[in-house]
């Protein structure tokens, strides 16, 4: 099977799909949200990788010196 031949007729079926999901999940209710627990955001923060670059800065000469 060539999908080149059939791929408007693939676009138009998922258009179709996505256009009757979006007015089958029109009237439904939003979800309810519940925010986590602080002591749970204290772990994630804790969890965040951090990076230390310890190098020296260049000095104006060095600066000069590279190509731009």
């Amino acid at each position: 099977m060539n999908i080149a031949k059939h791929m408007e007729a693939i676009f138009l079926a998922v258009v179709a799909v996505i256009g009757a999901s979006t007015f089958a999940t029109a009237g439904a209710p939003a979800p309810a949200q519940r925010s986590a627990p602080l002591a749970a955001s204290a772990n994630v923060e804790s969890a965040i990788p951090v990076v230390v670059v310890s190098a020296r800065r260049l000095s104006a000469a060095e600066k000069a010196r590279l190509p731009q």
